[in-house]
This record gives C-alpha cells, structure tokens and sequence, in this order.
C-alpha cells in the first residue's frame, strides 16, 4: 500500500464550507501541508451572510425525502450524503462545540441561530491542525509550465503581486455565481473551461421572478407577504408541481421561499417557453366549491371586495391580485372571481439576475468527474461545492451538500496522494 509523502502539499481554492471542510479532512492526514486560498479578505464571507436571519444547517426529514430535493442530480448527490449526510453534520457540529435543534418547519439550527461562532471554532481547529489561510489571494489559472503531472503550478493575484504556488493536489470549491460581491463571481469558468472541462451554464436559483405588474399595484403592494397560497407550475416534462407555504410581492415580481422551491422548475419553464405562468391558490385552506359557495352567496349591497373579506376573509394583496387579473365587469361575476381565486393565473417573464440569488445552478460536469470528484482529464485536481453542477432549494439542503462534496473531495485528494484515487 501506498504512504504519504512527507513533504506532500495541498492548495484549496476556495474557503467557504466546501473547501475548509476539504482542508479538515486532508489535515486528518499527518504529514500533509495544507493552504487555503481565497480572494477575500476573511473565508467564509457567504457563509456568515446566509446565517444573518437564523444559520440553517441542514433539515431533519428522512434522507430519502431530503435526496429528493437535489432532482435531476440525485444520483451524483447520494453518495457524496452516504459519506457525510444530515446526521453526521449535526455529530460534526457537536464535536466542534455547537449543539443543534429542529425547527417547528424540520429545518436544523445551531442552538444560538448564529454563523459566526461555528465559524470561528471551526477556523480554530483548522488552524490547530496546521492549516494555513491565505487570504486576498485570487486565483489566475496556471503557470505556463503548467502539466498534468504531481506538481500543479498555479498563480494567484495578491496585495504584494502575483504569486506562484506549487501543490502535489488542488481542490477547487470557488462557489457559483450569486452573490459574487461576496467572492462567488465566477471568474474560475474560463479557466477550466480554456482546459476542456464541461461546465453547463450557471443559471440563478433559489431566485425571484419578475412579472409585469401595473403601476398602482407595484406601488401599493411591494414587500407585501402573500401568505398563505400554493403554487402549481407544470414543469417542462409536463409534470405537475404543486406546494404551499408564502412569498413576498416585490417591485418587479416574486420572491421568497415558497417561489424559491420551485425556482427551477419556473426558471426551465422561462427558458423553453420564454415565460411561465404558474397557477395561484389565494384560499389555500378551502376547496374550490367552498369558496364558490361563498363568493356566490347573495352579497346585498356591500361591494365585492367586502363581500370577499367578510365569506373568505381575502383582502389586502390577494384582493389587489384580483383587480390585477379581472377588469371591472369580471371582478363583478362571482363565478369567475371564485375560479380566479383558486387559480390565479401569474405570468413570470425572468428569473432576477443571478447577482441576486441565493445560489446558483450549473457549474462541472459530475460526468466529467471520478467518484472522488476529481476531474478525470486533470489528475489531482477535484471540485467541490457550488461549483458542480447540481441545485436544490433553501432549507439547509445546499449547505449539506457542499460540506459533503468537500468531505469528499478533500478524501479524494488524500487517495491520490497515497496512490489509490487515480
């Protein structure tokens, strides 16, 4: 069997919680350097962000439900949760002194709702283990002398110039394309890209949507909650979504979690048929004939909108939903504002720009890569993280991931090293 080089050197590109979790797992190993290399100022900046209104973990609902939340790229997910899934995060998570709960919707959090103290005990460990932070390092690429051979040259931008490095092994966790002022921008697409890697697009996810409101509406109702309703979006294999929760009402659409579940259906639908339009349930809580039964009843001489706040307690932003819809004379016909209510038909024209979602779809091609994330072409080179080519919805979903696919990737690289992951 193979042993470690004493002198053995990793560079991780990248450090939010794929590519520190990477620089753990290769730390585990005695005898291996391990440099951490991000282009901001501080590591994890990202990572604090989407912890501001409460860190959410990961969720407690059974793994087979929660591997149906990464769709399409299940199977190249699963195995990467057999390695470090949901439960093995909270034991993680236990052992670096940060004791978790479930929330009344399944969802995990640390018991304080905070990012930053993880983060620092985390930072505290690794640093313990011997690993090095370099931070205001942007990656370029390669040197000229570049080979795919044990020694990967790369070169960085730093404060002092540029900067060559030498490492027997890269892990590549550089984040999608949202939120790039945070250090997710992208730049490493051409770079693997120049190398013959397959990288599908990155697209938004977990976004919003515009939609063509009128002025009044926009202007009354922008940052309005819309609670509670349900969606239902046919998706491009003509299958039929449906799910119920809340959004909010912005100046050029739709956002909030309940757009955001089903964010990637919308936003195929969008691209196949240059828009979508998505059905919504206003009364949620009532069957149809309920509230057809309601809305019909004799109504006297209060107007339509009383009427409808008085039988089905609609009012506010779903009553302006329905001025939006109905034209004056349709708003009068009980039956058709009763079937508008149940079905609410909302054309959404673009997802908003992936500067502005929480995460982002596309990236490596797992095809392109072994069962160690590493990319076939470019021995000792592996992905992790936002970077490959999967999504799945806000709920702790997409950080469980990206810890595994650094697990992963950091073990992998720990294989190469010995001789076993080629």
């Amino acid at each position: 069997m193979s042993t470690l080089s004493d002198s053995a050197r990793v560079a991780v590109i990248g450090g939010g919680p794929a590519g520190l979790m990477a620089a753990e797992a290769l730390a585990a190993q005695a005898g291996v350097r391990v440099d951490v290399y991000d282009a901001m100022p501080s590591v994890g900046r990202k990572f604090l962000m989407a912890g501001k209104g409460g860190m959410n973990i990961t969720h407690s609902e059974p793994l087979e439900a929660f591997l149906g939340r990464y769709g399409a790229r299940r199977p190249q997910i699963a195995p990467l949760l057999e390695a470090f899934g949901p439960d093995a995060l909270r034991v993680w998570l236990r052992d670096l002194g940060v004791e978790t709960f479930v929330g009344s919707s399944g969802r995990v959090f640390p018991i304080d709702m905070k990012a930053a103290p993880m983060l620092r005990a985390w930072l505290h460990r690794l640093k313990e283990a011997g690993v090095s932070l370099h931070m205001r390092h942007k990656w370029l690429g390669w040197d000229r002398e570049w080979s795919a051979t044990s020694q990967h040259a790369l070169r960085f931008m730093t404060p002092d110039g540029e900067k060559r490095v030498s490492a027997d092994a890269v892990v590549f966790a550089l984040g999608g394309a949202s939120w790039p002022r945070l250090g997710s921008d992208a730049a490493w697409v051409p770079l693997l890209s120049e190398r013959d890697v397959p990288v599908a697009p990155l697209r938004p996810a977990n976004c919003g949507f515009d939609a063509n409101w009128s002025d009044y509406f926009r202007a009354r109702y922008a940052g309005h909650p819309l609670k509670p309703i349900a969606i239902t979006v046919t998706d491009v294999d003509k299958n039929v979504q449906n799910r119920q929760g809340e959004c909010v009402v912005t100046e050029t659409g739709v956002e909030g979690s309940l757009v955001y579940a089903m964010s990637a259906a919308i936003r195929e639908r969008i691209l196949a048929d240059g828009a979508a339009t998505i059905s919504l349930d206003l009364a949620p809580g009532l069957p149809l004939q309920r509230v057809i039964d309601e809305v019909t009843r004799p109504r006297g001489s209060r107007s339509m909108s009383s009427h409808l706040q008085s039988r089905i307690g609609l009012g506010g932003v779903k009553l302006g939903l329905l001025h939006e819809a109905l034209s004056k004379e349709a708003f009068a016909d009980a039956a058709r504002v009763a079937h508008t209510i149940k079905a609410f038909p909302l054309t959404l024209l673009r997802p908003r720009p992936i500067e502005e979602a929480i995460s982002s779809a596309g990236g490596v091609a797992f095809e392109a890569l072994n069962a160690h994330l590493m990319i076939e072409r470019l021995p000792g080179l592996f992905c992790a993280g936002e970077m490959l080519d999967w999504e799945a919805p806000t709920g702790g979903y997409l950080l469980t991931a990206c810890f595994a696919s650094g697990l992963v990737a950091g073990r992998g690289a720990l294989a190469y090293l010995a001789g076993n992951g080629r």
